[in-house]
């Protein structure tokens, strides 16, 4: 029976849902925590019952302020009664406090939560600063009457921040937020005789399957080559032109020449003579490579 009072659905007369509401009467401390106490150590249904009617008319006035952001008004009821009903699963009346001002945290909880996942389909108010600002630029934007305005001007943005404690780059990314909603990418764009849909105007730049083999192809060959080429290098020409040309962190002429005992313009004459030698057996493998593959089609 509580859970189904839980449910306000689109068809429910809210004017109606209200007046039913007040025909609960409002709970003393003693009856509350003595409703508290038995539904907590008997799981008295009944007990439950008489605490939660007992608020209901709290969480459609808790409900009524947060009709600012374009929700039935019943969705926000039914969300703030089922964070009602967690407030009194979760209550314990030994900790001396009233059970409303422990529902209330959780009534809003239910309500900003349900809002911020129907607002948008990407996530917003992710962090705590986020939903801060979520729940709170609104309302000040009003007060400093620039409620209508999409872009802040500085003097704005200085104010809100020192107001709420936040970044001003938080408020000017929410603000920027709140002031766009979600369009479908299926949307018509032109009349409807000649239309394209948005995700057509988007641009992919990412490469294509043909061109991602062909590179990948062309790596794996040149690779192929330059391992060739470095094996007709004699040892002291391939260790010398790794160690200067193909590291990371390339060795000094000072360092290899201590390895090898000989001078430093020894060992740059050397590089110098690999590095040719390498590009010439490239360059001919490449011509001998290019001609195959035409003879081959000319066979064809």
């Amino acid at each position: 029976m509580v859970s189904t009072m839980l449910k306000v659905s689109p068809d429910t007369n809210l004017a109606q849902y209200m007046q039913y509401t007040r025909k609960f009467p409002l709970l003393t401390p003693e009856q509350e925590y003595e409703y508290a106490k038995k539904w907590k150590d008997e799981g008295d249904i009944e007990a439950a019952h008489r605490l939660v009617t007992a608020h209901l008319r709290l969480v459609v006035k808790i409900a009524s302020g947060y009709k600012g952001y374009g929700l039935p008004l019943n969705e926000l009821i039914s969300e703030g009664n089922i964070g009602m009903l967690q407030a009194t699963q979760r209550f314990d009346p030994e900790k001396g406090f009233r059970f409303t001002t422990y529902a209330i945290w959780w009534i809003k909880a239910a309500i900003q939560e349900y809002i911020l996942h129907s607002w948008s389909l990407v996530k917003i108010g992710t962090t705590a600063v986020q939903k801060k600002l979520f729940f709170n630029l609104r309302r000040l934007k009003s007060q400093i009457k620039a409620l209508g305005e999409n872009d802040l001007n500085p003097e704005q943005l200085e104010m809100i921040s020192k107001s709420l404690g936040v970044p001003k780059t938080e408020v000017q990314n929410m603000n920027q937020r709140l002031s766009t909603h979600d369009h479908s990418l299926n949307s018509p764009i032109g009349n409807d005789n000649d239309y394209d849909e948005w995700q057509s105007m988007l641009i992919d730049e990412s490469s294509n399957q043909e061109e991602s083999y062909a590179e990948q192809e062309e790596l794996s060959n040149r690779k192929n080559m330059l391992q060739e080429a470095m094996k007709s290098l004699k040892p002291r020409e391939r260790e010398i032109l790794v160690e200067r040309r193909l590291k990371e962190k390339p060795a000094t002429l000072e360092e290899l020449s201590q390895v090898y005992n000989i001078s430093r313009e020894r060992i740059r004459q050397i590089e110098v003579r690999a590095f040719e030698k390498l590009q010439e057996l490239i360059q001919g493998n490449v011509i001998t490579s290019q001609n195959n593959h035409f003879g081959n089609h000319a066979i064809a």
